[in-house]
């Protein structure tokens, strides 16, 4: 689940589920490829953030990634810290088997494991607490979301970091004026897919409403030493193949998850923003970019 709430994560979600389909469902299985093609994309970003965490985290035993999703993450971890056991938990078993893979193919997995189980009371499975536990936009997708930080505070050791990447900014992909339509789309669907992610966080189970100040949050799991830190992902114009691959499945599931909200006008130019066979469309045009913007923060399990 390297999933975004203010992101383009958002816009990943999609159908799933037989019984009473919501426009919210997940099915993390179905995304495995547009979670490995966006993390690969952000990796810059995570290394980053990762070598902000080492700067703030003494050599980690243990790390944990709670709600890996296919291991991306994970792997740089592994490559971050090369001291460390990685285990990726996530509750989708495709994603893990994806994830063990990946750690094979980089020559990681003498130490590296995974964990199968629902967020967080997989986490109890844990044989070892954690020396850095993160989680990167799978908080979100639980209901109680100060109940799972306590959980997530419970299973560190003395002295251990807790890691949330939450917040940040909507991604950026075009410029204002894309010549085409009315200027501002991005803004407009941005404020569609606020409402989507309201609706998708009300229909968890448990979902409990929270002011998202997460030092706040963090403080009140009993955790101190709150930091808070943006990372920045700058690929400027023009853009390489798998941005625009990347570019085109966030508004492909942005125009099935919100359209019905949309007006007529930005309706069509969505349409032509994803027909290869348009010049104006983000797989030619010539000022696609990608500017992403998340935010890590880290609180520390006192001694």
């Amino acid at each position: 689940m390297a999933h975004d709430h203010h992101h383009d994560h958002r816009s990943t979600h999609s159908h799933s589920h037989d019984h009473a389909r919501s426009n919210t469902d997940i099915d993390w299985a179905e995304m495995a490829g547009h979670l490995e093609s966006q993390a690969e994309l952000f990796a810059p970003l995570y290394e980053s953030a990762l070598g902000w965490l080492g700067q703030e985290v003494t050599e980690p035993g243990l790390i944990v990634d709670v709600g890996s999703g296919p291991g991306v993450v994970s792997c740089l971890f592994a490559e971050a810290f090369p001291g460390a056991r990685v285990l990726a938990v996530d509750g989708s078993e495709p994603l893990l088997d994806r994830a063990t893979a990946r750690a094979e193919r980089q020559g990681v997995a003498d130490r590296f494991g995974v964990l199968a189980g629902e967020l967080p009371g997989v986490l109890d499975q844990l044989d070892y607490p954690a020396d850095l536990l993160w989680a990167g936009h799978s908080l979100h997708h639980l209901g109680d979301q100060r109940a799972a930080l306590t959980a997530f505070g419970e299973r560190l050791a003395p002295g251990g970091t807790l890691a949330i990447l939450e917040g940040g900014l909507p991604s950026r992909f075009l410029p204002r004026d894309v010549g085409i339509g009315r200027p501002g789309l991005q803004a407009r669907l941005d404020a569609l897919q606020e409402k989507w992610f309201e609706q998708m966080r009300g229909e968890l189970p448990g979902s409990v409403a929270e002011a998202e100040d997460w030092p706040a949050l963090l403080n009140s799991a009993g955790l101190k030493h709150t930091r808070t830190r943006s990372f920045l992902l700058d690929l400027p114009a023009p853009a390489s193949d798998r941005a625009r691959a990347y570019a085109a499945e966030i508004f492909s599931r942005l125009r099935d998850s919100v359209t019905d909200d949309l007006d007529a006008e930005d309706r069509a130019v969505l349409e032509r923003l994803l027909d290869p066979a348009d010049p104006a469309s983000v797989h030619r045009r010539s000022d696609l970019f990608v500017l992403g913007v998340r935010t890590v923060h880290t609180a520390v399990r006192p001694a």
